[in-house]
């Protein structure tokens, strides 16, 4: 058996090229069924995101290897010369057991230790399971991998730390506000960023949403989406007095938000803290606002601060993470490798035993009446000889197993001595070597 993964992901392909292969969850059901019907393919997971397609295979031929790419090419509708080669990876064995856990881990990811990845393996391993594409070693695999993902979070904390702008502002605010829960947020203009901002203030708990806007009919879009209200954008320094949150994202050449008038704002309400983030370039807040008693100003460059310091915090994170990767590819491929061994080491005993009592029974009756003291020694000889002779290829056999070449010796032992081996249970296991 050969255990493969081929892909393309944000690393090696343009946004281009990945969308030809972006597979929907029924064009993924329908490719599974029809790579599982080729000859050779024992099989086979689907993992197709925004950022990376990947198809996870167990082969029988390396020759299915071929016809799986005519596959996918011709699904894509492009040529594999042009349109696939130039863009495409592949791991095998010891490193494409690797490349999964890294994947489920987030350490692939093109934001380091995403969370989402993690829930795209498992309903991309789900879906193979359900149409029948996998096998018992893809199922032990792929839940691996999941438990993998799941352990490097929990014992790195390496997706913790907030490396997205509209995230690193969330941070900012319940550090300085606390619990989010019934909070107020004011957004001012409708930029994608500010949206993003109020989505994960909205998940963390925000309760109200108001949007203004130079044009009203933007701002009841947007406060539509997060069940909020718009206001015309002359109420904004009315609107500040009820928010405890403003997020500022217009497209103004000039400061929108000025100092005198939150000087105003501030006065009339009378102690409460009122939290700013200007995400806008060039900037929507007069930095004097900053200055005020009771007022927290956040701009683009102090989030990217945050972020940036939090990426750090990840990669570090990340060092942690492969060397979890590397015991749990160690432990995975060295448990499997024992099991492909445990049937073929069972056949070689059964077969020794059925040879042994054959032998000793012709031995018997020609040597005709014997005492129980010379039918002991008969016995014990035969016992001895058969131990013997299975030791060294048994002991060597275990050995191997977690060589690059294990299932070779394995699948060379049952040609050898015509071991009569149930196909499912001799299925030959990846071994712990591998090349990319």
């Amino acid at each position: 058996m050969f255990l493969i993964v081929v892909g393309l992901n944000h690393r090696t392909a343009p946004v281009q090229v990945r969308e030809r292969f972006s597979f929907t969850p029924t064009q993924a059901r329908e490719l599974l069924v029809e790579l599982k019907r080729r000859s050779g393919v024992e099989a086979v997971v689907l993992l197709s995101t925004c950022n990376r397609t990947e198809f996870y295979l167990l082969l029988s031929k390396e020759v299915a290897r071929t016809a799986v790419i005519e596959v996918i090419s011709r699904r894509a509708g492009v040529e594999f010369e042009t349109g696939l080669k130039p863009y495409l990876y592949a791991h095998t064995e010891r490193n494409c057991v690797k490349h999964l856990f890294r994947v489920a881990s987030g350490l692939d990811s093109m934001v380091l230790g995403e969370t989402q990845i993690l829930g795209q393996v498992r309903d991309a391993y789900h879906l193979a399971l359900e149409v029948g594409a996998t096998e018992s070693y893809f199922n032990a695999l792929f839940q691996q991998a999941l438990a993998v993902g799941k352990r490097v979070r929990v014992e790195t904390g390496i997706d913790r730390n907030a490396v997205s702008v509209s995230s690193a502002a969330v941070e900012l605010v319940r550090q300085a506000l606390g619990s989010l829960a019934e909070r107020t947020v004011l957004i001012v203009g409708a930029g994608k960023m500010g949206e993003l901002t109020v989505k994960h203030l909205v998940a963390n708990g925000v309760a109200g949403v108001i949007v203004s806007n130079r044009s009203f009919d933007h701002a009841r879009e947007l406060a539509a989406r997060f069940g909020g209200r718009a206001v015309r954008f002359d109420e904004l320094y009315e609107q500040m007095l009820d928010a405890d949150i403003v997020i500022s994202c217009t497209a103004a050449t000039h400061y929108v938000i000025h100092a005198g008038a939150v000087a105003e704002v501030m006065r009339r309400r009378g102690g409460r803290k009122l939290f700013l983030i200007d995400i806008a370039v060039p900037r929507d807040v007069d930095p004097e606002v900053g200055k005020l008693p009771g007022v927290t100003l956040y701009d683009i460059d102090a989030l990217s601060k945050v972020v940036d310091e939090n990426y750090a915090a990840r990669r570090q994170a990340a060092v942690q993470a492969e060397a979890i990767i590397e015991e749990e590819v160690d432990k995975f491929l060295r448990r499997q490798a024992e099991r492909a061994v445990v049937p073929v080491i069972a056949a070689l005993k059964e077969r020794g035993e059925e040879i042994k009592q054959r032998e000793l029974k012709r031995a018997l009756n020609r040597l005709g009446p014997l005492t129980p003291q010379q039918q002991k020694a008969v016995l014990s000889l035969a016992n001895s000889l058969v131990n013997q002779l299975l030791h060294d290829p048994i002991v060597r056999l275990k050995e191997l197993a977690l060589t690059t070449r294990g299932h070779v010796y394995a699948e060379t032992l049952q040609e050898l001595f015509n071991l009569e081996i149930e196909k499912a249970e001799a299925r030959s296991e990846c071994s712990s070597g591998g090349k990319s």
